[in-house]
This record gives structure tokens, sequence and C-alpha cells, in this order.
């Protein structure tokens, strides 16, 4: 996938291996990823996925 995809709450949640309710919920309390409305229509761009991902990203140092 390029940087220009965009998806619809179902793409989007399929992509974060989440549900559509949880979409709605993070746009509700403005956690999840960065987001476009145009009217009644939501749609995120894979920039804005990819960089929500990034952001939550957990290194660890790979000792036990």
């Amino acid at each position: 996938m390029n940087d220009s995809s965009i998806f619809d709450e179902r793409g989007a949640a399929a992509l974060l291996g989440c549900s559509t309710a949880l979409m709605r919920k993070w746009r509700l309390f403005r956690m999840g990823p960065a987001y476009i409305k145009v009217g009644r229509l939501v749609r995120y761009l894979q920039a804005d996925i990819d960089a929500f991902l990034d952001a939550h990203r957990v290194e660890t140092n790979g000792a036990l």
C-alpha cells in the first residue's frame, strides 16, 4: 500500500485489527488515528494510520 491510500472506518479497523465500535470510541475521546470528516463521511489516510502505529510502538531491548 502507498501513503495515498484512503480507508473508510471498516477498512481502517481491519488494518488496525480492531472493531468499528472501537474506532468510534477513539474518535469520541480523540485517542485514535487522525481522520478526515466530510459531512457524515469519516476517512483515514494510510499515512495517519502508520503515524498512529509508530506513536504506539514499544521498543524492547530483547534481553531476558
